[in-house]
């Protein structure tokens, strides 16, 4: 039985930027829990306030920063396009730039995810991680 089923770039850049974002915050989500579950032996609780610190829009707003020079012009097109998604509702805990940005992240590992690139998607949570740790990652 196959989980998921893995779309070519065509398809996949044929969805909207939001549905990206749908799908890539819980891909990022995911990655997110791996690693402080991974890394943390401690109660549920903390390692729910690790992980939404992670998940945060200011987070996810520095991330871009990190990542961008990373990326191929098809993986920056994603971005903007995440990044410029219309019909945004900015929740009252983060400022609309950031926002924008955190759906921009977002949009670019669903569409990472949905065409199986797996090892790319490691590469740039892995350069996340690097330059943006957290107290808690001491």
């Amino acid at each position: 039985m196959t989980l998921t089923k893995t779309l070519t770039e065509s398809e996949a850049r044929g969805y909207s930027p939001n549905v990206l974002a749908f799908y890539g915050d819980a891909v990022y989500e995911v990655l997110v829990r791996n690693r402080v579950v991974v890394n943390h032996q401690t109660s549920a609780g903390k390692l729910h306030d690790m992980a939404v610190e992670r998940v945060r829009a200011s987070y996810q707003s520095k991330a871009v920063s990190v990542i961008e020079p990373m990326l191929t012009e098809q993986e920056a097109d994603i971005l903007r396009r995440g990044r410029n998604a219309g019909g945004i509702s900015v929740p009252k805990s983060a400022k609309p730039s950031e926002y924008r940005r955190a759906t921009a992240l977002e949009a670019l590992f669903g569409y990472l995810s949905l065409t199986g690139q797996t090892e790319r998607i490691e590469e740039l949570f892995g350069a996340i991680c690097e330059a943006l740790p957290i107290e808690s990652d001491n």
